[in-house]
């Protein structure tokens, strides 16, 4: 294979891009848990709008699985692979809409940031897809965060 980039540095790209599919499907799954279990005066908007976003991330994970693919290397899809990779915590127990929120929240900034990483990495080696891929994911998970924090007030 020859895309015009070095190895090494596709391989640290994919692996970048791993952390943030570990993590990309950490939340999709907590959105997903969130969208069944919320609770409240404002349950239906709430569902809604988590259904919204993980149907969303949904995409997302297959599209950084197969850009991981593309430059030559097995993309993670195991609970054990993602748990090493994530940065994204959990929070058992019950919990309130606002707590949600605001989790979700950090979560799709701690994505955009870690995006942001990568990309230093991607355009380094000339990796002008994947950067791509992540600006468009960073734009996302920005938005997505907003109007999570914006819900709160």
């Amino acid at each position: 294979m020859n895309l015009g980039m070095e190895e090494k540095g596709m391989k640290t790209v994919a692996n970048g891009l791993s952390s943030i599919l570990a993590d990309s499907y950490f939340l999709y799954l907590k959105t997903h848990n969130y969208h069944w279990n919320v609770e409240g005066p404002r349950f239906k908007e709430l569902h809604e709008m988590f259904e919204e976003q993980y149907t969303e991330m949904a995409q997302a994970v297959d599209d950084i699985a197969e850009r991981i693919r593309t430059l030559g290397f097995k993309a993670p899809g195991t609970f054990k692979e993602f748990n090493k990779l994530t940065s994204i915590e959990e929070i058992e127990g019950d919990i309130d809409s606002n707590k949600m929120l605001e989790d979700l929240g950090k979560a799709h900034e701690s994505i955009a940031r870690k995006s942001r990483e990568v990309i230093g990495i991607a355009s380094e080696i000339h990796d002008e897809a994947t950067a791509d891929l992540l600006t468009a994911r960073i734009t996302t998970h920005e938005k997505t965060a907003w109007m999570l924090r914006s819900t709160l007030k």
